[in-house]
């Protein structure tokens, strides 16, 4: 099971690992800037040591020596934390005073324009040495001083400098990190009272969350919780809307066919039977009607939003629902005819629910026009698609067109057994697919006309 890490311990360690990695990177840049500035100032002091014996080398009769006290070999020698040895050689005379084992520079091409400096080891003793070469006026031979010293007070001397270089730092980030700990804890409070407050809510609070003390960054989440428990309250809004309505609606169907079957069953004979039992099919056939267009309805809201749009053929779902409806339209005489200049005109959309769509503006088309009338359905590409319904029935009043969108709500003295909820269903369908719905005069005797305007 993956564990959820904690923000203020990413955050942490976010903040901390990068001043850990430049205090180890300071320390080896450190190291070596010490390295070097230690052995500069030792070699110095190296080289004076070299410089103190040649005042002790003398040419007499034009042959080289040294002259070199007990005691002035014992001030040369004396220290408390180093060794030091030195050897004088001679181009001629090979070793003119000191030790056997102080290393020389290898190489015949060796510049002895200046001193030269190198490491090595005597007695298996790291050691620092320099070398050079002195040229004395009255004998042509070239004497070679060499002094080599221990690496101890070096050593030591680094070791001090790196320890006042590095332990302030380290002092630094310890308190750096529980600096930041700490205000990791205090920065991220707010967001624990925040989660307490949520927690603390009942399942029907559905109120905003409130935004003070709350950073800008986490403003944003905040923000699209309150947007999301806003769509939910009008979502339950419109579902418990919905639910009362439909509940109103199938009340009068239901209490009419209880009403009618008590009647029919009071009668003894058939014939007495029969008004009773028609308005029970009236009823059914009503309740049967309203029931497919709520269910329609309850498709098509908000809260479903289990719809993925998905290119349809416009044309070939127009010409299917047409052929589907010429059965009614005969039923009363009338011509139903289908335009399209385009053999497929897609759109993004639902395809059951862009049927409906239709299926309702032909049933209302069908149920409210003229007996004999001409209903055309007729789709156009340029300059977006469009889908039209036009009729030439009696046309809806002016003062009427604002609340026929409304549920449930039939124009006084409309015929047939609507239930109001056809153009409502078309602006649901139409909104869900963010196309614009309008309604107008049709040039037909002054019928009605709907286009519905997909604008993607």
């Amino acid at each position: 099971m993956h564990k959820n890490r904690s923000l203020k311990t990413e955050m942490f360690f976010r903040l901390v690992i990068p001043l850990i990695f430049f205090v180890i990177i300071d320390a080896v840049l450190s190291y070596f800037v010490t390295l070097h500035y230690v052995d500069e100032a030792y070699d110095r002091w190296l080289l004076d040591s070299a410089r103190s014996l040649t005042q002790e080398i003398k040419v007499r009769e034009g042959k080289v020596f040294v002259e070199l006290p007990p005691a002035a070999l014992e001030i040369f020698k004396w220290d408390e934390q180093d060794k030091t040895y030195f050897k004088i050689t001679s181009s001629e005379q090979d070793i003119l005073a000191g030790d056997q084992l102080v290393p020389e520079p290898l190489g015949p091409e060796t510049d002895w324009s200046q001193p030269i400096y190198f490491n090595d080891k005597i007695y298996g003793e790291p050691v620092r040495v320099v070398s050079m070469l002195i040229t004395l006026d009255k004998t042509p031979e070239r004497i070679f001083v060499h002094v080599a010293e221990t690496l101890n007070k070096r050593k030591a001397m680094m070791t001090d400098i790196l320890l006042a270089d590095m332990i302030p730092q380290i002092v630094l980030v310890l308190i750096t990190g529980i600096y930041l700990l700490t205000g990791l804890k205090k920065g991220l409070k707010p967001l624990h009272l925040l989660a307490d407050q949520i927690a603390q809510r009942s399942s029907r609070d559905l109120s905003p969350i409130p935004e003070t003390h709350v950073f800008l960054e986490v403003r944003t989440l905040t923000d699209t919780i309150n947007e999301l428990l806003e769509a939910h309250t009008q979502a339950i809004a419109t579902q418990q809307r919905f639910i009362a309505n439909a509940a109103h609606q199938l009340r009068t169907p239901l209490a009419g066919l209880k009403l009618q079957a008590e009647r029919a069953l009071r009668e003894l004979d058939l014939s007495t039977m029969q008004p009773a039992l028609r308005q029970i099919q009236n009823s059914a056939d009503r309740m049967s009607h309203l029931t497919t267009q709520l269910l329609v309805l309850a498709r098509s809201e908000p809260i479903s939003g289990g719809y993925e749009l998905l290119p349809v053929d416009l044309c070939q779902l127009a010409r299917k629902t047409c052929m589907d409806w010429v059965p009614k339209a005969l039923q009363r005489n009338m011509e139903l005819s289908f335009e399209c200049r385009e053999e497929s005109l897609y759109v993004q959309g639902a395809e059951i629910l862009l049927q409906e769509l239709l299926a309702n503006l032909l049933d209302n088309a069908i149920s409210y026009g003229y007996d004999n009338g001409n209903i055309l359905v007729k789709l156009n590409r340029y300059p977006v698609p469009c889908l039209t319904v036009e009729d030439d029935g009696p046309g809806i009043p002016d003062t009427e067109i604002d609340r026929v969108f409304e549920r449930f709500y039939r124009i006084p003295g409309s015929p047939g057994n609507g239930c109001g909820l056809g153009l409502a269903i078309v602006t649901e369908i139409a909104d869900l697919h963010k196309a614009r719905f309008e309604l107008s005069k049709s040039g037909i005797k002054g019928g009605t006309r709907i286009d519905l305007i997909f604008e993607q």
